[in-house]
């Protein structure tokens, strides 16, 4: 289990320099609203996973800063860094880990990391896009072949919708990135099925974890495919050839899926309560930690940007007694309850 236990920023967002130390157990980062204590989650997210969670490269940049700059150091010993130019012409970012400079943060030196914010929340009754950027970052986190295929098809999608928007495009030219949706939807399709049903396999017991109740509680894929789903991509794409033509944009594909969440075989975003729905999410994170643990050997990081004051007591006893073991950094507006319990840091 790697332990963060300092970060320090510069001319990241609203700090212009910053620097924390953390402890192994639970560190609270308290502060007004925009005094800069989500920007010290996003900066660990950065260092660990190489991406933002909030925006661009460029969105991370301080008003007024040049350059901005994380470091971190973990378990006491160890530190990386992670370096952004934007008047570089290559090479914007770049991480800095064992004494290597890359512009990636190689999947080796990656540690995997739980965020939870209020947003979350919302999951069963935001958007699609909402629900499918929660199932892509959990499996990049442990699949890096999927976060790269990601990346390709997305890349693709953006050039088909580019052409459709063309009066004169030809059918060859669509082809072309047809094919390449197809490969990498089919590779997205198959990984996002195996780990809802992976998923599916332990929700209904996590959910009883928090909710003393008979209730059953399932989530699922938006489409079902049955034999070659490359094929099937194929076939779609040249059926709604001339409906993309007309709206300018592509209207099948993975990035148009969605994840079903249902309580008692009914479509929760219609029939849970408040409190269910988030006894759902709680329970779906819950099992983010045990999975990502399972399958990598690894304890994640948690960071918990202001939930607890999301929680009702019942569901914030749930949330500290299943991650006791995990380093956690919190935000929140207040000092928390039982302050012995954790390190406080106030902005």
């Amino acid at each position: 289990m790697a332990i963060v236990s300092r970060v320090a920023v510069q001319n990241v967002r609203s700090h212009e320099l910053y620097e924390v130390d953390l402890v192994p157990g639970v560190t609270v980062i308290t502060g007004p609203n925009g005094s800069g204590k989500t920007t010290l989650l996003e900066s660990i997210y950065i260092a660990l996973q190489g991406t933002s969670f909030k925006g661009s490269d460029s969105d991370v940049l301080r008003a007024k800063g040049l350059w901005w700059k994380i470091d971190l150091l973990l378990d006491g010993q160890d530190k990386r860094t992670v370096k952004f130019d934007p008047t570089k012409v290559t090479s914007r970012k770049q991480f800095v880990v064992d004494g290597k400079t890359s512009a990636r943060l190689a999947p080796k030196n990656k540690y995997p990391v739980v965020l939870f914010e209020p947003e979350d929340l919302r999951l069963l009754n935001g958007s699609p896009a909402r629900r499918r950027q929660f199932i892509d970052r959990f499996i990049s986190q442990l699949n890096p072949l999927y976060g790269a295929s990601l990346r390709k098809y997305e890349r693709a999608l953006r050039q088909r919708n580019n052409l459709l928007k063309r009066f004169n495009t030809s059918p060859d030219e669509l082809f072309a990135w047809d094919i390449t949706l197809a490969e990498h939807g089919a590779y997205l399709i198959e990984q996002r099925i195996a780990f809802i049903e992976k998923i599916n396999s332990q929700l209904d017991s996590a959910y009883h974890d928090i909710a003393t109740s008979n209730d059953e509680v399932s989530v699922h894929y938006s489409h079902t495919f049955v034999g070659d789903i490359k094929q099937k991509i194929l076939a779609e794409l040249h059926a709604h050839v001339e409906r993309d033509k007309m709206l300018g944009n592509t209207s099948v594909g993975p990035h148009r899926h969605d994840v079903i969440f249902e309580l008692n075989h009914s479509p929760a975003l219609s029939s849970a309560s408040r409190g269910e729905v988030r006894t759902i999410v709680l329970a779906l994170k819950f099992l983010e930690v045990d999975i990502i643990e399972q399958l990598s050997g690894l304890k994640p990081l948690i960071l918990l940007d202001d939930v607890f004051s999301e929680l009702d007591l019942a569901r914030q006893k749930a949330l500290s007694d299943r991650t006791r073991e995990h380093q956690i950094v919190m935000t929140s507006t207040h000092v928390l309850s039982d302050s012995t319990l954790y390190h406080h840091v106030a902005l």
